[in-house]
């Protein structure tokens, strides 16, 4: 007796149920492998945060003898000011979140539903802005910011340098072509009647964009202010080289903090990591839905 037999929509043919089953073993068995290689390090990391410093020195980083205990996250909070960092953190990555999508989602509505001259063009030269490395150009923006000059009562330096300000508009810059890449073809993917009856309806270019298009692109907005929110949370770079004040850096620079100066205590500095990366964590967590959805949208259409 042969086996039962489905109909696969994408193809019309049938095929036995067992073997769509056989065909995922290896797939499952590599993410399985590439998963806990992945989960490795995090895990590491918090097995030598929870151990005191004295038991490491004595037994090794490689034995589970001695005790466990959290008096290393309360001393790596306490010492390395992580109330006062992550707060600068949520002062960096709030607003470079809100404008990277509003002015993503503005370049992407103008690029997926008008058709003008320079439509591909533009939107091929804010993708290709991603492509270069941030330290390439370091040396410039660094430059431009330093020259740029702003009152005394904006700025205790006199430019851009040391401010919010500076991180949030580079990171807001290097966002941004990546979003409208992504939303623009979202965009693409909704029906043009939808914004031809508004159109006829008398609505203006700003209306369909705004009741129409933006409330459908809800998904795809959670989507992308998820990855957003990770991205710029954990960036170091451009808050080390724009911003000299050591209590207005994020948290992600707050592990500095915990070195020493002649012997640096890594389990200490593993319970700081572990701070640092609870935020991140939670967000995947609560938003795993949408994050994972993010990682493939756009790739249908367009």
């Amino acid at each position: 007796m042969s086996a039962p037999a489905i109909t696969r929509l994408d193809t019309g043919h049938a095929e036995p149920v067992g073997r769509k089953g056989k065909r995922h073993y290896g797939t499952h068995i590599f993410l399985t492998v590439m998963a806990v290689i992945w989960l490795i390090p995090l895990l590491w990391t918090l097995f030598t945060a929870l151990r005191p410093k004295a038991d490491t020195d004595k037994y090794g980083y490689f034995s589970f003898q001695g005790s466990f205990g959290f008096e290393n996250f309360i001393q790596a909070w306490n010492q390395g000011g992580f109330s006062r960092y992550f707060w600068n953190s949520v002062l960096i990555t709030v607003p470079a979140v809100v404008l990277t999508l509003f002015f993503a989602s503005l370049m992407a509505f103008a690029v997926s539903r008008f058709s003008w001259k320079f439509n591909i063009t533009l939107l091929i030269m804010f993708t290709a802005g991603n492509l270069l490395p941030p330290q390439v150009l370091a040396a410039p923006l660094f430059e431009m910011f330093k020259h740029f000059n702003l009152p005394y009562a904006l700025s205790d330096s006199g430019n851009l340098l040391n401010t919010y300000v500076s991180v949030i508009a580079v990171d807001t810059a290097f966002q941004i072509g990546f979003c409208t890449f992504v939303l623009s073809n979202y965009m693409k993917a909704l029906s043009s009647d939808l914004t031809e009856a508004a159109l006829v309806d008398g609505a203006g270019v700003w209306t369909q964009f705004w009741s129409i298009i933006l409330p459908l692109c809800r998904p795809a907005l959670a989507a992308m202010a998820t990855l957003e929110v990770i991205f710029i949370y954990n960036d170091f770079f451009w808050p080390l080289l724009f911003i000299q004040s050591g209590d207005r850096l994020p948290v992600t620079t707050a592990i500095n903090n915990l070195q020493g100066n002649f012997l640096s205590n890594y389990n200490l500095i593993a319970a700081g990591a572990m701070l640092t990366a609870i935020p991140t964590l939670v967000i995947y967590v609560l938003l795993q839905r949408h994050f994972v959805a993010g990682l493939t949208l756009g790739s249908s259409k367009g």
